[in-house]
């Protein structure tokens, strides 16, 4: 029974766009609605990158990556941009978590993202999507 699952390779990428690009309309709408204030914050981040500079610009865009980019994963619409963009956004999250001293269990969820995301790069969106060739 599960052998023929191997069939379904893109109702499971589907299956991936979906949940994935909901939890991250879920987490970077309230973020992208919070203002400079919240923008501000989360663009702090940067710093520990060596970004210090246009902390507000880097917040907004990186509320507008995690909730835009959501979106444009459920449809599957410049998926590899969409997923490199993302991969960014979550090397900066896991490295502000690592800086924060919250170690590896902090850091762990952004970096379990950051690896499917790498995946998807190469993978792509399968066949249910927008941007399928």
């Amino acid at each position: 029974m599960l052998s023929n699952l191997g069939n379904y390779k893109n109702f499971g990428l589907l299956i991936i766009r979906l949940g994935l690009g909901a939890m991250f309309i879920y987490h970077g709408l309230p973020k992208l609605e919070g203002g400079p204030d919240v923008w501000k914050g989360v663009g702090g981040a940067a710093a520990n990158v060596g970004i210090t500079f246009w902390p507000v610009l880097w917040g907004f865009l990186s509320a507008l990556v995690e909730a835009g980019g959501g979106v444009l994963l459920i449809l599957g619409l410049g998926f590899r941009p969409v997923c490199i963009l993302i991969l960014i956004n979550l090397i900066v999250a896991a490295s502000f978590h690592f800086h924060k001293g919250d170690g590896w269990a902090g850091a762990a969820h952004p970096i379990e993202d950051a690896i499917m995301f790498a995946g998807m790069v190469f993978v792509g969106p399968g066949k249910y999507s927008v941007d399928k060739r």
